[in-house]
């Protein structure tokens, strides 16, 4: 009787339950495909069916830099979600990160949505497969845990969400050329800051992946999804990828892929609706949201509808028909629930290799090894730290292996600061991708930048050993600490990393007087080089509490101060010497806008906020003709085409304003705006015109891509000469390793200074095209034309890229307070 009345309570409250939980449809109040719906809505549903279901519990691990939840479910069986920490440590237990005993028998799916804000349809589809997933599917999870992750970028979602929802007609307009369907800059991809978070991954640049990878790490799924747009009139993409793929990735890894497309393809078979396979989107470069989690084992794919930010709730397309947003969402949906399905029927296999993975027995190298300044070791540390990824340090002694700064097999001194990093560790496959010295390329016509190699990026140096280098826990770091001396001239601090910017910057805001030396000197028995801050007591007369003051920020930023009883140098230039220049600090404008690259403007944005955490104006580019320039000191373009934003008169008020004692930094394409004009000591170095053949018009078509691939650059790492006596190239050495992300090459300057250059092109890793190397022969890739009192700044290379390419921050912190800095003020 007792069983039989608690029977019925079971049922009356299962009843309950199920009538509680919502439909999307039921609980937006419209069907989905009808609306876009804001990112508080969709959080406000997956809480409704978390608490209504007990096949579902619901997460924040974030927010975004506007304060947006960064949220994820995970969908299971009953059982499962009560066991679920012990089916995570076990599942965990197959990558050797935690030790199980237990086997790991649960196929583990992560389904990512709407990375890129104006491809919004994936969020209103992942409402959908989460309702499906628990009201219709429910055999599935009794042997897989499926996480959401809704919305992975809210900021950039609900910039395209509520701009069509505002500008959208009634009912939609389905016409091209209607308003709806043309997204104001910057659009709504990019995340706040206007990076692409689908290029974030392994970087780790922004909040967004900051927050995502703690969680990512503590799932580790066997599968994970990245769910895309693309073009309006393109059939839907999915698995398999396109070549290349890195030589890392293992065979079930592709044969898996190929498994999961075919299930796709019985779908869209059924229902009529076109796709493809194998072209155009590959696995190589390691921040996406595909090859990211592949390296780390995973089933790594890219899913990509037809949208994007143009289609709107429907769209005529070119061949004819109308794409709707119902449509985009039902594709989504199909292959989010296909997957989900493969994944189930395949555990044993899944859980199987997956282990195997972890395996890195065979990988060439065992160790890499590096060392050089401090401070650019721990910002690598912190890279690691966010990918749990392991280090140690070397015992002193000489490595053999390949030296990355000889390109080429030779010895190595490691001292006791010398960082190792071992592929003998869980992550070791991952390991290998960012630090091998270059990456082999399968097909040359790739998606993205085809060199990376993490200790080029940060200017370290570096080799790679095949025997697995010795090595001891790492030291705890002890902390910098510096006391007032109120008697002395005052304090000196070296030049050499992008924190020794931020301590100038933070110095400059609190109203500190500071000089850098062009001019090496030694003080107190110490050398100092070129940029070196000399921060003294008479320039700061009127500054109460000065020593305490610069004291305090010094220990902040960990910097070590040397304080100079005296102003008389030991060698070299004395404090009060005209080589020893006080810093201005600058009023630094950019611009934004049409015309300009939403991404660069935002890596310049990121750079003053984040890094700097200096002030920055930016300047619209359709009211910047109308600006009084005087107020600035340093005006930044961004990368992009400016035929429209500069005219023949506002290009007169800007050389004006530079003859004046300006300094304009023109970024990448921005630099071609100056080449050839009227005034401007820029030209571009001109390829040597082809004979028109017959045997080159007779190309055939099929290969006409392949042969364009001749003139192409595709992010690869070039090798430049420095003049290291330049204010812009203060705390470098002899060279630099620039990453090229384009075949632009401009003659060296007549009139001015060539601070990084090419003569002789030397590819340290990526891909460029044979005619395209031949191109950048005594070409500029950074240098200064003086104008007047003024400077004009061309940067060829792009040196904040996605900012990860920690070396080049510093020619920019130059070329913003040390470059021409004339204006002196007391």
């Amino acid at each position: 009787m007792k069983s039989t009345l608690l029977a019925v309570v079971f049922l009356f409250l299962g009843l309950q339950i199920n009538a509680q939980l919502q439909s999307p449809e039921e609980f937006l109040g419209y069907e989905i495909g009808e609306q876009f719906s804001r990112h508080a809505d969709v959080v406000n549903y997956f809480e409704q069916v978390a608490k209504n279901s007990p096949l579902v519990q619901y997460h924040t691990y974030g927010k975004t830099n506007e304060r947006r939840p960064l949220t994820y479910a995970v969908i299971s069986s009953e059982e499962n979600l009560q066991n679920l920490e012990e089916i995570r440590k076990n599942h965990l237990g197959n990558t050797g990160i935690t030790a199980s005993e237990a086997d790991a028998d649960k196929a583990i799916v992560w389904l990512s949505y709407n990375v890129h804000g104006n491809e919004a349809s994936s969020t209103e589809a992942a409402m959908k497969t989460l309702y499906a997933l628990i009201t219709e599917k429910q055999d599935w999870l009794e042997n897989t845990v499926v996480i959401i992750d809704p919305c992975v970028n809210p900021d950039g979602r609900d910039r395209y969400a509520n701009w069509y929802n505002q500008v959208k007609a009634e009912p939609y307009n389905p016409l091209q050329v209607a308003a709806e369907h043309h997204e104001p800059w910057p659009g709504g991809r990019p995340n706040h800051y206007l990076f692409d978070l689908n290029r974030d991954w392994a970087w780790a640049t922004q909040v967004e992946t900051q927050q995502r990878l703690k969680i990512y790490n503590q799932w580790m799924p066997h599968i994970h999804v990245d769910f895309h747009e693309q073009g309006i009139n393109e059939p839907y993409y999915f698995a398999p990828a396109a070549e290349p793929f890195h030589e890392i990735i293992t065979p079930l890894q592709r044969e898996f892929q190929t498994e999961i497309g075919k299930n796709h393809a019985e779908y869209f078979d059924a229902e009529g609706w076109l796709f493809f396979t194998k072209e155009r989107f590959d696995l190589l470069y390691p921040s996406y949201g595909d090859t990211y989690p592949t390296y780390m084992g995973a089933i790594g794919m890219t899913y990509e509808q037809a949208g994007h930010g143009r289609a709107g709730l429907g769209i005529n397309t070119d061949e004819g028909y109308e794409l709707t947003l119902k449509d985009r969402v039902a594709h989504h949906h199909t292959t989010g629930l296909s997957t989900v399905e493969v994944a189930s029927r395949n555990t044993e296999t899944l859980n199987t290799e997956f282990k195997k993975y972890f395996d890195n027995e065979d990988l060439e190298y065992k160790s890499f090894a590096v060392k050089g300044n401090a401070d650019k070791i721990a910002s690598l540390k912190e890279l690691l730290d966010k990918h749990e990824i392991k280090y140690q340090n070397a015992a002193a002694g000489r490595l053999k292996g390949f030296n990355y700064s000889e390109g080429k097999r030779g010895n190595f001194n490691a001292d006791e600061n010398t960082l190792v990093i071992n592929t003998n560790q869980p992550k070791g496959k991952m390991v290998k991708v960012l630090f091998e010295p270059s990456t082999t390329l399968t097909d040359s016509l790739t998606y993205d930048i085809t060199a990376w190699s993490l200790p080029y990026a940060y200017g370290l140096e570096a080799v790679a050993s095949t025997r697995e280098v010795s090595s001891e826990e790492n030291s705890t770091n002890t902390d910098i600490t510096n006391t007032p001396n109120p008697s002395g001239a005052g304090y000196v601090s070296k030049w050499n990393a992008l924190q020794d910017a931020q301590f100038l910057a933070e110095l400059l805001k609190e109203n500190i007087k500071v000089r850098f030396t062009e001019i090496p000197f030694t003080s107190e028995g110490k050398k100092f080089d070129r940029g070196s801050l000399i921060i003294t007591k008479s320039d700061n007369k009127t500054k109460e509490d000065f020593n305490n003051t610069v004291v305090k920020i010094a220990i902040k930023h960990q910097r070590q101060l040397v304080a100079a009883n005296t102003s008389f140098a030991g060698s070299g230039p004395d404090f009060g010497s005209p080589e020893v220049k006080l810093i201005n600090p600058p009023k630094v404008a950019v611009l934004k806008g049409e015309g300009t690259s939403s991404l660069n403007y935002g890596e310049i944005w990121y750079f003053f906020e984040q890094d700097l955490n200096y002030p920055l104006t930016s300047l619209n580019t359709d009211y910047f003709k109308n600006i009084d320039l005087a107020q600035f000191d340093v005006l930044i373009m961004p990368e992009g085409y400016y035929s429209s934003v500069l005219d023949e008169d506002t290009l007169k008020k800007i050389k004006d304003w530079v003859s004046n004692g300006g300094k304009l930094i023109a970024i990448g394409s921005a630099v071609g705006t100056f080449a050839g004009k009227d005034g401007f000591n820029l030209e571009e170095n001109k390829s040597e015109a082809k004979d028109s053949t017959a045997t080159e018009n007779l190309i055939p078509y099929a290969q006409r891509e392949r042969e364009a691939a001749k003139d192409m650059i595709t992010g690869s790492i070039i090798k430049t000469k420095l003049d290291n006596t330049h204010p812009m190239a203060f705390g470098y050495g002899a060279t630099y390793l620039s990453l090229k992300l384009s075949s632009d090459s401009y003659k060296f300057l007549d009139k001015g200074f060539n601070v990084s250059y090419v003569q002789k092109p030397e590819i340290v890793a990526g891909f460029a095209g044979s005619s395209a190397i031949k191109n950048l022969e005594n070409s500029l890739i950074f240098g200064e034309e003086r104008m007047g009192s003024g400077s004009i700044i061309y940067m060829v290379d792009n040196p904040l890229f996605r900012a990860f390419w920690e070396n080049g921050k510093l020619f920019f912190a130059n070329s913003v307070f040390f470059v021409n800095n004339n204006k002196f003020s007391l």
